[in-house]
């Protein structure tokens, strides 16, 4: 028998793959320039919007300024104690801001590089919160390390299993994740309005006429380790998302299940041919897909960032799942790329609601949506990315020289 000899690489694999495959290896091979140029032109653009708001460049410069002072990043260049200055408050809101979107950011980036595009972070992120609460108000009086611990796991295998749904309906009947996923949003969106609701099962007792959840116990409150602790105080979750970038990266790169979603990812017809699962790693990397986001649900509950409730009216307003996707995409799907990126937009959320909210720059309207169309111009520039590397592609495929007619033998040998 002959040695068939090493086996592809996922990277190798593609070649013969899909062009979504191509592409998302091309832009990979990137680097750090695309998504920093990408930012860039964002900012620019929206320099532009401001101009034809009737701003001067000036006025731009300094609306940008805001910003970064808004999110609180002008503290690490000007560390201060002063209790008059509020940078190092902002930075902290920004840190509990970027904690919840490293998270949603990596749910978006596992599916999609198994080559499934996840929607469903949203409602990931409620069914992560609905029993993070659920548990951190019933099981009040538990050693504090044990019931951190039990709403976590719960509400993260929760999620897991919430988001393996859309996973076992692509393996076994082909129904596409985007569609599946969009549903269970809007299933998980009503479930969760339904329990903190008016007369719902996790309603708050003591407040029976507003539509409010019961506050987690103090013994599942995760600790604050910058900041007073109960007041929005950066949590020890922030060290948990940054360990869940370094389980996405040993995960994806130093595992065989990395290797195999990778490889399904890039070729499910390939990864098929070499022995691989497909169906199974459509379901796990679903699930862990989910985990992560729920994961964000349940530190979001535990680490004050929602007051250690969610009320109902909070429901229709919370958008890290999806501001999760801008995040990946952004980071190219991968581990260190997603962490800044929630970077990024956490300072954005935070900076342009509290920088230029409370400055004279530009109107009140448009500093409230100025954060809403940076976003909306890095999405725009990202998907131009994707178009840009395909004509870039096509253009060189044009110009290659046709291959000798007169070896094709050799060829098809190489």
């Amino acid at each position: 028998m002959t040695d068939p000899g090493p086996s592809p690489s996922p990277e190798q694999a593609a070649a013969a793959g899909t062009l979504a495959a191509r592409i998302a290896l091309k832009q990979r091979a990137g680097g750090i320039l695309v998504p920093v140029v990408t930012v860039v032109f964002a900012l620019v653009m929206s320099g532009i919007v401001l101009a034809a708001t009737q701003h001067s460049v000036h006025t731009a410069l300094v609306a940008f300024q805001e910003i970064f002072d808004g999110a609180g990043l002008n503290w690490i260049f000007h560390p201060t104690t002063n209790l008059i200055d509020i940078s190092a408050y902002n930075l902290s809101q920004t840190l509990l801001q970027t904690t919840t979107l490293i998270l949603t950011g990596l749910s978006v980036a596992f599916a999609f590089r198994c080559g499934m595009f996840n929607i469903g972070g949203q409602g990931q992120y409620f069914v992560g919160l609905v029993v993070a609460n659920w548990l951190g108000v019933d099981f009040a009086g538990m050693n504090p390390f044990a019931h951190i611990l039990l709403c976590i796991v719960a509400g993260t295998l929760a999620a897991a299993a919430w988001a393996g749904i859309a996973g076992v309906l692509k393996a076994t009947v082909g129904a596409h994740e985007v569609i599946s996923t969009i549903m269970l949003n809007w299933i998980a969106f009503w479930v969760a309005s339904w329990l903190f609701g008016a007369g719902g099962p996790l309603q708050n007792s003591t407040q029976p006429t507003v539509p409010v959840s019961n506050q987690v116990s103090s013994s599942a409150r995760l600790p604050d380790f910058w900041g007073a602790q109960g007041f929005q105080g950066v949590h020890v979750g922030l060290f948990i998302a940054l360990a869940a970038v370094v389980v996405f990266w040993v995960l994806l790169n130093r595992t065989t299940l990395g290797y195999e979603v990778r490889a399904v990812g890039f070729n499910p017809d390939a990864a098929a041919y070499g022995g691989i699962n497909v169906k199974k790693n459509l379901v796990r990397a679903m699930a862990i897909s989910g985990a992560f986001a729920g994961l964000a649900g349940a530190l979001d509950m535990l680490g004050g960032t929602t007051n250690y409730q969610f009320g109902q009216l909070d429901i229709p307003f919370s958008q890290v799942g999806f501001i999760g996707i801008a995040v990946a995409l952004l980071g190219r799907n991968t581990a260190l790329g997603t962490l800044f990126g929630a970077l990024l937009f956490g300072s954005l959320l935070y900076g342009s609601f509290h920088g230029l909210g409370s400055s004279a720059v530009i109107q009140p309207e448009l500093a409230g949506n100025l954060t809403y169309i940076i976003q909306g111009l890095i999405v725009l520039f990202i998907g131009a990315d994707v178009l840009i590397l395909y004509v870039w592609n096509s253009r060189k495929k044009l110009r290659r020289p046709p291959a000798n007619p007169a070896q094709p033998a050799k060829a098809t040998a190489a």
